[in-house]
């Protein structure tokens, strides 16, 4: 990964936040990206490998897996993070698109015609809606994702032991999933810190709107 490129990233969307954008970007990238990359990866990696049911019988063990784990955490939340962060990207995108413009202004009618965006950084007309519209969606995904979470894995837990008969299976036998206790921790922590940021992005769409 280039972190440069990620560093610079972070940058811009940092000079365009307000100060609670600015706690909400800290909190994805401390509390939720870097938990991500650096633990939770793990926690989940040995999730099938380590699935152990009470039956030789084959294809048992899978079909069992695949019934109460139907989609990864991990992967939920890969794609959680993705679509949470893009639209303060496109804040970027909107305000490169200003400052483009602007350039082309100043080289068609000079440095002393009258300017478009005096400070194209600034949350008026279009950028507002843009911002304000990616305040919505960012947190209407994290809801949608802990909804999804919530009909998945009832009260975001996992059992220690789950009891399945679907075929193959030859009756009802017991799995055994791989270190739930450490497992439910971090779903929690990832739920909380989801809350978080849902919170904090209400208050800022209502901070922006206040600020009109």
């Amino acid at each position: 990964m280039n972190w440069g490129v990620f560093e610079g990233l972070l940058s811009g969307v940092n000079k365009y936040s307000t100060a609670f954008g600015r706690i909400w970007l800290s909190v994805v990238f401390i509390f939720r990206l870097l938990v991500y990359v650096v633990a939770a990866e793990r926690v989940w990696s040995d999730d099938h490998k380590d699935f152990d049911c009470n039956t030789k019988q084959p294809g048992c063990t899978n079909v069992c897996f695949d019934h109460f784990f139907p989609v990864s955490h991990i992967r939920l939340w890969a794609l959680q993070l993705i679509l949470v962060t893009c639209p303060s990207l496109l804040v970027i995108m909107h305000v490169a698109y200003r400052e483009a413009k602007e350039q082309r202004h100043r080289a068609a009618g000079g440095d002393n015609c009258h300017r478009i965006y005096p400070n194209p950084g600034k949350k008026r007309g279009g950028l507002w809606w843009t911002y304000l519209l990616s305040l919505i969606f960012k947190a209407s995904v994290d809801v949608v994702f802990l909804y999804i979470f919530y009909r998945f894995y009832r009260n975001y837990t996992l059992p220690r032991v789950v009891k399945c008969e679907l075929p193959p299976c030859p009756n009802v036998v017991d799995c055994f999933i791989a270190r739930p206790t450490e497992k439910n921790i971090f779903t929690l922590f990832m739920v909380v810190t989801a809350c978080v940021c849902v919170v904090l992005s209400l208050i800022e769409a209502t901070y922006l709107i206040g600020k009109r």
